[in-house]
């Protein structure tokens, strides 16, 4: 049987109606992820008050589970099963409903759990009815103990103590997991002292048996019992027959409570590959392995009930390697086990390696599962997604605001332009999603939903190029050779655009489809309001700055061959030579009739500017933008906020303050009306 749906009223963050949860889940694994608040515990919290847990141990509501706005006092957890088998039919058949909303009109098993605060004082605390009833509007019977036992989950806490679970003692973990093992009572047999069997043929219980039986009729415990006799006789009057008798104190219970004291000496620890040697103490992740391992043993043994396995933070303790191996593990034995898990996690490292079929994000109370039909993606989307969504891509999971772009240099330039203009984007949440310059757009539509009602209340922002150049620029950055004609749209070298291809109305219905590849929803596409960054910070105002650090640059290039590294004076150096450089081209520009601060003069300077980037040695874009980061720490205590806005391209302005929901986007206010 696989738990398909949960919903979850007046518990915790989650209200009625519209506030209350309803999340469906998959068989397999199924990760569920958002940032910190966003409900993941409370859904494992919910499930964990439904249907009770392996561990036995016991949870006491507490004040702070009632949803602060229900006036009712009520807490309504739903849990729907389906595909349950012939066993699990016969065993639930009085609580089962007979809908056609299961999966071939099959009959579903509800399991409401209802928690009412009555309002009154019991000794001494407020006294709190719960009860567990089926039906689909929980109008059926109410659960007996015994198939309450049935629907009891397996369950992992976050940061658990993995070591101290595995020890002996009583109530240990792992002697409750071995004694609902079908190996520990079918394996062996008993032990009968009147038709003794070799040792390794006995059961766990037989052992004990014959233990206790070796331990009775030991010589020194049989020499002290006769001394007591002895004792004992002369103590006693005549006639009295008076004698001792030394046994065991366990031996006469019950079967079930033998086995158990028996298992509970036993712990499981971790050894080398022959099992001859004990490491020792080992750390907290190797020993979290071990008891996961030891839970998957236990969630597949029964063939009646619930398999499913609740795991908080399977990160915790791990490193990264082993992250990936437990997560890869888990989705490929859930599988053949026939178990379902849910896993919560706040881990990219894990994110990354889960299908994306099997993720549900959390955000502002709502969960929006990833498979395929509910998003906008389409299969090609999620086969490219499982090959290139990494662990650097992941962490839009975990957001408030995704920023997406197409290269390093945007990666490293924009997070120092947003701090510039008070929308830092650590401060607000901000993820900055890399693509390489391929898939934007299947990243944008993770986050579109085929439902419009399920819209994402997560900006995000997909920034790229407009990618036509201004008239002069294929002169200036050797594109076509000067007084050269352009080569015709129809060459296959040409594949490059200018202005002079397009009329007003083409340009404006060339950006257009740009934006309309992505935007939709809550993304929206920014793409650049002329050509590309680079271009585009020197054509607004920063000129000198993207120059210098081009030419800066180039010159890292040779000081890393070398094995140098740049002085203060040196990097001092190469700006002044960068600066006459530049002056030189400014002064070209004005002396062929174009006046300082025209578009046509802008234009010029830009195309020379980005020219480095294209002709001669090239400057790197990445490493120019690391650079031109460091140059705007330096400016920064040096322009106001409003002089970065008025020498920033308007597109990035805008996407940053759009992903950040900044108050003094006009952008977003046209969105919100």
């Amino acid at each position: 049987m696989i738990l398909t749906e949960l919903k979850v009223e007046n518990f915790r963050i989650y209200g009625e109606g519209d506030k209350s949860l309803n999340i469906s889940f998959k068989t397999g694994l199924t990760a569920i992820v958002g940032e910190n608040d966003s409900g993941k515990s409370s859904i494992i919290d919910a499930i964990r008050f439904a249907l009770g847990t392996t561990d036995q141990d016991w949870y006491k509501l507490e004040e702070s589970d009632f949803h602060k706005g229900d006036f009712k006092r009520e807490i309504r957890i739903t849990c729907k099963f389906e595909n349950l088998g012939t066993a699990e039919l016969r065993a639930f058949v009085e609580y089962l409903t007979y809908d056609v909303t299961g999966e071939g009109g099959a009959p579903s098993l509800h399991v409401n759990w209802i928690a009412l605060d009555t309002g009154t004082i019991l000794r001494g605390r407020p006294f709190r009815r719960v009860e567990m009833r089926s039906g689909k509007d929980g109008n059926g019977p109410t659960f007996v103990q015994e198939l309450r036992e049935r629907l009891k989950t397996t369950y992992l806490r976050p940061l658990r103590d993995a070591e101290s679970a595995l020890s002996s003692g009583r109530g240990s973990r792992l002697s409750q997991v071995l004694l609902q093992t079908k190996e520990i009572e079918s394996s062996g047999v008993n032990y009968d002292p009147d038709s003794p069997v070799s040792p390794e043929k006995l059961g766990v219980l037989g052992i004990g048996d014959f233990a206790n039986d070796l331990l009775e009729k030991q010589q020194s415990i049989s020499d002290t019992k006769s001394e007591i006799d002895t004792h004992l006789g002369k103590l006693s009057l005549h006639g009295d027959g008076l004698k001792s008798s030394i046994k065991v104190s366990s031996s006469k219970d019950s079967n079930n409570r033998r086995l158990r004291q028996l298992l509970e000496k036993l712990d499981l620890t971790l050894s080398d590959a022959d099992a001859h040697a004990y490491f020792g103490k080992l750390g907290l992740g190797s020993n979290n392995l071990l008891f996961i391992a030891c839970e998957l043993l236990l969630i597949a043994q029964d063939d009646i009930g619930c398999k499913l396995l609740l795991i908080e933070e399977p990160e915790a303790h791990l490193h990264t390697q082993r992250q990936l191996s437990v997560m890869s593990y888990l989705q490929k034995k859930a599988v053949e086990l026939g178990v379902q898990i849910i896993v919560t996690t706040h881990s990219p490292n894990l994110a990354s390696t889960i299908n994306l079929n099997n993720i549900v994000m959390l955000q502002n109370g709502n969960a929006f599962s990833l498979a395929q039909g509910k998003t906008k993606l389409e299969m090609p989307d999620y086969r490219f997604l499982t090959r290139f969504l990494d662990v650097t891509k992941a962490n839009l999971f975990f957001a408030r605001g995704v920023m997406i772009v197409e290269g390093d240099a945007e990666n490293v330039l924009l997070p120092t332009i947003a701090r510039l203009i008070d929308c830092d984007f650590t401060a607000h949440g901000i993820s900055i999603v890399n693509v390489g310059g391929v898939g934007l757009r299947r990243y944008a539509k993770i986050f579109q939903r085929n439902d419009e009602n399920e819209e994402f209340n997560i900006p995000v922002a997909c920034v790229t190029d407009m990618d036509v150049m201004p008239n002069c620029a294929p002169e200036i950055i050797g594109k076509i050779q000067p007084g050269s004609e352009y080569p015709a749209l129809t060459e296959s070298s040409r594949r490059w655009r200018a202005k002079r291809d397009f009329t007003a109305d083409r340009l404006v219905e060339y950006r257009s489809k740009i934006d309309k590849k992505a935007s939709g929803q809550c993304v929206k596409t920014y793409v650049s309001d002329e050509w590309t960054m680079e271009y585009d910070l020197a054509y607004f105002g920063l000129a000198d700055e993207v120059y210098i650090a081009a030419h800066l640059a180039k010159k890292d290039a040779s000081f890393a061959e070398s094995g140098k590294d740049f002085t203060e004076l040196e990097l001092s150096n190469e700006k002044n030579v960068a600066n006459e450089k530049l002056k030189k081209i400014k002064e070209s520009i004005t002396e062929k009739g174009f006046t300082e601060g025209s578009d046509s003069y802008k234009e010029h300077l830009a195309s020379h500017v980005y020219a480095m980037f294209t002709r001669d040695t090239k400057a790197s874009k990445p490493m120019a933008a690391q650079y031109l980061a460091d140059i705007f720490d330096i400016l920064e205590n040096k322009l106001t906020e409003i002089d970065w806005q008025k020498k920033l391209p308007p597109y990035l302005i805008k996407a940053i303050e759009y992903v950040t929901r900044s108050s003094s986007s006009s952008d977003v206010k046209a969105d919100e009306k």
